[in-house]
């Protein structure tokens, strides 16, 4: 069993369409397995995804369907998750493409893309009040689902529940 998972971690990805352009556009990146649907994923460092977003903005990708964020567990990664789409009046199904930032618990930095698609306004928020990343160069990163005074990051992992809740304002 644990040569089978030892060699399936070993496999070699290989690369999809858009994956080729970035290498040969000389945009650094890794190209990641493809998700259950087959939508290409690749993993970019967080120094380099505004010239990369702005790159495949200019490639076609001009829709930012979802942003999101996930967490790999205590003391792991925080993960920026980009799913970008060409939409045109000819396709009958657009190409997607996710893109992954991976950065580390205490230093979750990433640029926001805001700037390129308006669509990560609020969802850049939600995965800065959830998860604490923060969106530099947001216009406006403030909590927008939890109250303003909260501490912590509810969908972290290594989030502890208070143990009480006050309400206010029941009325």
């Amino acid at each position: 069993m644990a040569d089978e998972i030892q060699a399936s971690e070993s496999q070699i990805v290989e690369a999809g369409p858009v994956s080729r352009w970035l290498t040969e556009n000389g945009f650094e990146h890794e190209a990641m397995q493809p998700d259950h649907l087959g939508v290409e994923v690749v993993r970019v460092d967080r120094e380099f995804l505004l010239p990369f977003c702005t790159a495949l903005y200019g490639y076609g990708f001009n829709y930012l369907q979802c942003q999101c964020a996930y967490d790999t567990g205590p003391g792991g990664d925080l993960v920026s998750v980009y799913h970008l789409i060409k939409v045109s009046d000819s396709a009958d199904r657009p190409e997607e493409l996710r893109v992954k930032v991976f950065v580390p618990r205490d230093d979750a930095k990433v640029p926001s893309v805001y700037w390129i698609w308006k669509t990560a306004d609020w969802q850049e928020r939600e995965s800065y009040d959830m998860y604490g990343i923060v969106y530099e160069g947001h216009p406006n990163l403030k909590r927008i689902l939890m109250p303003e005074d909260w501490v912590g990051y509810p969908l972290r992992k290594d989030y502890i529940s208070p143990d009480f809740y006050e309400l206010q304002d029941a009325y």
